[in-house]
């Protein structure tokens, strides 16, 4: 396990109804292979279905909304979180080697691989472009505080920030701290409130 502690020391939006041009180029590469017989769009719309509904961050955000509500789940997620994801049938992509950390009132903890791009995405899907830079992969261990807040993310000078560097044997899950004044909320409902960047650690859950 590699830990990196880092103690104290308007605008008008535009709206499209087209695509954006990345998802523009997928289709069109999307529609040629299939008129071309190369794929099955059948296959393709499994594919997305995989990754939007039985892999990704969808997944986390649960587990993470179960956690808040579930003090007994929370503890056997921190103490052996692998074994809670097998237990739920989550399996493969990096869901052995995962462990979950808990931010506090005192500590923040954030994710990286400065090897290459390790990642959890049978809990967070696929991982952004940010996180396999070569930016983020180095600054985020010797200036996290500059990074998160280039993020939007400004912390505290007293909050202690906890740089996980994951591995192929150790995948990090970030278990944020419930947002204030969700208390009414349900389990679905605040698993909404939970993005990937919450789960890496370069975002909060926010009402």
């Amino acid at each position: 396990m590699h830990v990196h502690d880092h103690s104290p020391g308007g605008g008008s939006a535009s709206h499209s109804l087209l695509p954006s041009e990345p998802a523009l180029r997928v289709k069109a590469i999307e529609t040629l292979l299939v008129e071309k017989g190369l794929i099955d769009s059948a296959a393709v719309d499994a594919i997305v279905d995989q990754f939007e509904n039985k892999i990704g961050p969808k997944i986390g955000a649960g587990i993470v909304a179960k956690a808040w509500t579930d003090p007994g789940f929370k503890q056997a997620l921190l103490e052996d979180a692998a074994k809670v994801l097998a237990d739920l049938g989550i399996s493969g992509l990096g869901a052995e080697q995962v462990i979950a950390v808990e931010n506090t009132e005192t500590i923040h903890n954030v994710v990286v691989c400065t090897l290459c791009s390790c990642y959890p995405w049978a809990i967070l899907g696929l991982p952004p472009g940010w996180y396999k830079s070569d930016a983020y992969r180095s600054r985020v261990v010797r200036e996290p505080r500059k990074v998160l807040a280039e993020f939007g993310l400004e912390l505290p000078e007293e909050i202690e920030i906890r740089v996980w560097d994951s591995t192929s044997e150790m995948r990090y899950l970030v278990l944020p701290r419930r947002p204030k004044g969700s208390d009414r909320l349900n389990e679905t409902q605040l698993a909404a409130l939970v993005t990937r960047d919450c789960m890496i650690g370069t975002a909060l859950p926010r009402l």
